[in-house]
């Protein structure tokens, strides 16, 4: 996993409620094992028509935003199945930072997992952000902020551990590699 701290970005303001890991990204794009190559697969139905021609009124499809590395959402985004595609998208995609209102435990966790910071803001912070256009914000996760262009600073609550481990850009099995001479003196003492 690639290492996170400091964002600095447009958001891509996407103002759906409840947006569920469906919509993320959809059931037929899921036969893949690989966690690459599901960027050009989020928000497919929304970002195209049914012949595959963009649609020019969805956010991702505005240029504005092209090279984006913020999501902001409002309440209960990644609810629905646990689909771990979802964050795959996301991250693939290029978004490094999904901040909203409320996320399902689920999809929260699998953010986490894959490299991908969600940050938690209060629904009148989220709708702040959500009403600049083209707004600008720095996200430095060591201080726990999000400071806009016209300098707002917001704070957010994260897991020390979850913290550690995103800072670091470790994973579960790099996490466990960090304590390699500490298993291999168990075992020979249990040899």
């Amino acid at each position: 996993m690639e290492p996170i701290n400091e964002v600095k970005s447009v958001v891509t303001p996407l103002y759906q409620k409840n947006v569920d890991t469906d919509q993320i990204i959809s059931k037929e794009f899921l036969k893949r094992i690989e966690r690459t190559g599901f960027g050009k697969y989020l928000f497919y139905h929304w970002r195209f028509d049914a012949e595959g021609n963009p649609n020019s009124k969805f956010v991702l499809n505005d240029g504005r935003y092209k090279d984006s590395t913020i999501l902001v959402a409002h309440e209960n985004f990644g609810c629905g199945s646990s689909r771990e595609h979802a964050p795959w998208a996301i991250l693939d995609y290029g978004f490094r930072v999904v901040i909203a209102p409320s996320f399902a435990d689920i999809f929260y966790n699998n953010c986490m997992k894959n490299g991908i910071l969600p940050i938690k803001l209060a629904v009148d912070e989220v709708e702040a952000i959500l009403s600049k256009e083209e707004y600008n914000v720095e996200v430095n996760l060591e201080a726990q902020t999000v400071t806009g262009e016209d300098g707002v600073v917001y704070s957010f609550d994260i897991d020390p551990y979850q913290k550690k481990m995103l800072i670091n850009g470790w994973d579960e099995i790099s996490l466990t590699f960090q304590y390699e001479d500490h298993i291999k003196a168990f075992e020979l003492r249990k040899a």
